[in-house]
C-alpha cells in the first residue's frame, strides 16, 4: 500500500519565510503543496517555492566523504575524513587560533549555524567565523544597529499592507521576494502609493505609481537631497526628532549642502521626480521604506542603510504599523545566521565579543578562553589566505567561488590554504577546490529552525531520511570536536530541539521562544525575552534599542563607487537575481526551474548596444580589470544607459569574474558587488 503524507516546513530560498507542505510518498519527498494556514504566504508560493524541492533527491547528492590526493578526489571513510580534519584543525589552532577560519551556512537551520560558530570558538578558540550576510546584508546589521541599536527589520512583513506610501529602493521584490511583493500588491489595492528607485525598470518598478531611474551607487546623494527638500518645506516630525533621536543638527548641516540640481547631476535622475517623491514621502501618514541588496552591496553600503534610517527618523515613520525600514533579507536564514553568532564580532544574540562580560560568559559556557578581539570577516579571511596568513578554512554550505567578488582572487586564496574543508550537499564550485569534502543532510532531512527577514523564528520538520552516507551537520561537527580532544558532553545533543534550548539559555533575545511556541504555524518573532511575551513583530514603539533609548542620525556624504567607468572600461556593471534561481547549487538542480532560465545574460541599454554594434541574443565578451566572460546580450530599454546587469547564478558566465574585491566598506567589510567598471565587445 502506498503511503502519502504531508509534512509542514519552511521554504529554503529567500528570507520571506513562506510555509509549504512536503508531499511524502513511501518515505521520499515527491512534491510540495502550499501551507494554507501559514500566516506569511497564506497558501501561495512562487516558482521556487513550488518547484525548488527537486534538488533534494537529485543524483548529484554527495554521499561519501572525499579526500583530494595529487589533485584528484578519492572516496574515504567517515573515520578517515573526520580524523584528517580534526587533526589539522587541532594542529593549527594549537599553534595560533587566528590561522583557522569558519564560514557558516545561511541556508542551514539555526541549530547547525550555532554549532558551526561553537566549533570555531569552543574547539579552536578562534573568533574567525562569518557567513554570507557579510556580502549581502552586512551593511543592514551594521547600519541599522548604528541607527536604532538593532540591525534588523523594524516591522513585520504584514505591516506593509497598511502603508500609505512605499519607497522601494534597490529591491526587485517581485523576482527576489515574490510573496513579499504580493503584500505590496495588496497594499496598492488598499490605497498605498508605490515608488520604486532603481537603475533598472524591473518587474517591481512596473507595478509602481512612480519610477525613478537613477545611477548605481548614488543612494546617499539621492536620500540626502530628499531630506533637504523635506526640511526646507518644514515637513520633518519635530516632536519625534526632539523626543526620540539625537544627532539631528549634524544631519541637517550635511543634507542642506545637497541642492536638487547637484543631486540630479550626481544621480542622473529627474529633479522634478526627486522633489515629488520627497514631498509625498514626508506627507504620508504611514510611509514605509523597503530595500534589499541594491543598496547594501556597495563599498558604502552601511551609509546607504543609515540613510534609510535617517529618512524614517526625520519623518517619524518608526514604531508604527505601515511604516519603518524594511530590509528584505537575501537567503532563507541569513537573518538567523547573524542571530546565531556566525559573526566575528558577536556571539549568539548579538552579545559583543569586545564586551568582557559577554566573552567571560561564553568562555565559561564553552570551556575555552576566548579573546575579546573580534576575528576576521570572510572578506578578511579570504585576503589572509591569499597572503598566507590563514592556513585552514572550514566552509559549511557556502559557495564563495560563485558568490564572492573577483572569482580569480577567491580561487587563488583557497589554493593557498594548507587545508580547505567543505561540508556540502553537492560538488559545488567551492567544493571542487577542497582538500576534504564532507557530505551533509539537507533541507527536508532534518529538524531545526529558520529565522526570516521579519525576525520570525519557525520550526522545520524532517520529511525523509538523508541519503545513506550523509550526516547531520551538527553531528559532523560534534565528531570533529571530540576528535580534537574536546569533551563530548560539550558538543553532544540528542536533537535539534536540545540545541535550541542551549541557544535560549545563552541568548536573552530568544529566551521566550520555547519549543512549544515554535510548533505553532506562526512561530515567534524576536526579541522575545519571556515565555509570556507576545513577541510582537513591531520594534521601537516607545524607544530604540540603544541603551539611552534614542535613535541616532548619521551625517553622511555621498561617496559613490570606488571604481568608475573610464575610456578603457566605459560601462558600470551591477548584478542581480532572477525569479527562477537563488544560489545555483540548489535551483540549477531543479529541472523545472532550470528549464526557465538555463544560463546567464548581460542586459545592455538599446543605445549602448547600437553604439557597440551588438545585437539582441548575440554572444559578447564582457571584461573588467579582473577577468572576462563570454555571455549572451539582452538588449533592452529597461536598464539605464551606461549601466549593464548580469545575474549572479551562473558559473559558466559568472558575474563575479568581473566584480571588485579590492574596495570594501570600512564599517562592515562589504565588498562592492553592485558597481564596477567593465567593457562589452563583439566577438
Amino acid at each position: 500500500m502506498v503511503e502519502i503524507k504531508y509534512v509542514p516546513s519552511i521554504c529554503p530560498y529567500c528570507g520571506t519565510g513562506c510555509g509549504i507542505n512536503f508531499v511524502v510518498k513511501d518515505g521520499k519527498i515527491v512534491g510540495v503543496e502550499p501551507w494554507k494556514r501559514h500566516p506569511v504566504n497564506e497558501g501561495k508560493v512562487c516558482p521556487k517555492g513550488n518547484f525548488g524541492y527537486q534538488f533534494i533527491n537529485h543524483p548529484d547528492r554527495l554521499t561519501t566523504p572525499l579526500i583530494k590526493e595529487d589533485g584528484e578526489f578519492r572516496e574515504a571513510t567517515w573515520d578517515e575524513a573526520l580524523d584528517l580534519v580534526a587533526n589539522k584543525l587541532k594542529e593549527v589552532s594549537d599553534e595560533d587560533p587566528n590561522k583557522v577560519g569558519f564560514y557558516a551556512c545561511a541556508r542551514s537551520p539555526n541549530e547547525n549555524i550555532y554549532i558551526t560558530q561553537k566549533l570555531a570558538r569552543a574547539a579552536c578558540g578562534t573568533q574567525n567565523v562569518d557567513h554570507c550576510a557579510r556580502i549581502c546584508h552586512g551593511p543592514t546589521v551594521a547600519g541599522l544597529a548604528n541607527a536604532f541599536g538593532s540591525g534588523a527589520s523594524t516591522n513585520g512583513y504584514d505591516s506593509i499592507e497598511e502603508a500609505d506610501y512605499i519607497f522601494c529602493i534597490g529591491s526587485n521584490n517581485m523576482e527576489a521576494h515574490p510573496l513579499f511583493g504580493r503584500k505590496i500588491i495588496r497594499a496598492i489595492k488598499n490605497g498605498a502609493k508605490l515608488v520604486v528607485a532603481d537603475p533598472r525598470y524591473t518587474p517591481t518598478a512596473k507595478l509602481a505609481h512612480t519610477y525613478l531611474q537613477f545611477k548605481t551607487g548614488t543612494d546617499v546623494a539621492l536620500m540626502n537631497g530628499m531630506m533637504k527638500i523635506i526640511i526646507e518645506n518644514d515637513l520633518q516630525d519635530d516632536e519625534f526628532i526632539a523626543n526620540r533621536t539625537k544627532g539631528f543638527d549634524e544631519l541637517k548641516e550635511t543634507v542642506m549642502k545637497y541642492d536638487l540640481e547637484k543631486v540630479a547631476e550626481i544621480t542622473e535622475a529627474d529633479p522634478a521626480l526627486i522633489e515629488e517623491i520627497a514631498l509625498d514621502y514626508a506627507k504620508a501618514e504611514n510611509a514605509a521604506i523597503v530595500y534589499s541588496l541594491g543598496i547594501t552591496e556597495h563599498s558604502h553600503g552601511a551609509d546607504n542603510v543609515m540613510s534609510t534610517a535617517n529618512m524614517a527618523m526625520l519623518t517619524g515613520n518608526l514604531g508604527k504599523i505601515g511604516a519603518g525600514v524594511n530590509p528584505l533579507r537575501g537567503q532563507n536564514n541569513v537573518q538567523g545566521a547573524c542571530d546565531m553568532g556566525a559573526l566575528p564580532s558577536d556571539y549568539v544574540g548579538y552579545q559583543k565579543v569586545v564586551d568582557e562580560e559577554a566573552t567571560k560568559k561564553f568562555s565559561e559556557a564553552y570551556q575555552m578562553d576566548l579573546p575579546t578581539t573580534p576575528g576576521l570577516t570572510l572578506v578578511e579571511m579570504m585576503n589572509a589566505a591569499h597572503a598566507g596568513d590563514l592556513k585552514v578554512l572550514y566552509i559549511h554550505g557556502e559557495d564563495p567561488v560563485l558568490s564572492d567578488a573577483d572569482i580569480k582572487h577567491t580561487k587563488e586564496s583557497l589554493a593557498n590554504l594548507e587545508m580547505l574543508v567543505v561540508q556540502e550537499l553537492f560538488m559545488t564550485d567551492t567544493a571542487a577546490c577542497a582538500d576534504v569534502v564532507l557530505p551533509a543532510a539537507g533541507w527536508g532531512e532534518q529538524y531545526g529552525t529558520f529565522t526570516s527577514g521579519e525576525r520570525r523564528v519557525q520550526w522545520l520538520r524532517k520529511a525523509q531520511e538523508p541519503p545513506k552516507g550523509a550526516m547531520l551537520d551538527w553531528k559532523i561537527m560534534e565528531e570533529i570536536a571530540v576528535r580534537m580532544g574536546r569533551p563530548r558532553e560539550l558538543f553532544h545533543y540528542e536533537s535539534a530541539a536540545e540545541i535550541w534550548e542551549e541557544i535560549r539559555e545563552l541568548a536573552p533575545l530568544y529566551y521566550g521562544i520555547t519549543h512549544e511556541r515554535l510548533l505553532t504555524p506562526e512561530g515567534a518573532h524576536w526579541p522575545c525575552l519571556d515565555p509570556e511575551d507576545p513577541c510582537e513583530p513591531l520594534m521601537h514603539v516607545d524607544k530604540f534599542a540603544h541603551p539611552d533609548g534614542l535613535g541616532i542620525f548619521h551625517a553622511l556624504e555621498h561617496l559613490g563607487p570606488v571604481e568608475v567607468p573610464d575610456e578603457e572600461y566605459p560601462l558600470l556593471l551591477t548584478t542581480t537575481r532572477v525569479l527562477f534561481h537563488y544560489h545555483a547549487a540548489m535551483t540549477r538542480r531543479c529541472e523545472t526551474l532550470d528549464n526557465e532560465v538555463k544560463t546567464g545574460f548581460i542586459e545592455i541599454n538599446t543605445e549602448d548596444a547600437k553604439e557597440l554594434g551588438i545585437l539582441n541574443e548575440e554572444v559578447v565578451k564582457a571584461s573588467s580589470r579582473r577577468g572576462e566572460i563570454e555571455i549572451t546580450a539582452r538588449v533592452t530599454d529597461d536598464i539605464k544607459k551606461g549601466i549593464v546587469n548580469i545575474p549572479m547564478h551562473f558559473s559558466e558566465c559568472a558575474a563575479n569574474m568581473l566584480t571588485n574585491s579590492d574596495s570594501f566598506d570600512p564599517k562592515c567589510k562589504m565588498v562592492e558587488l553592485k558597481a564596477c567598471a567593465i567593457k562589452v565587445e563583439k566577438l
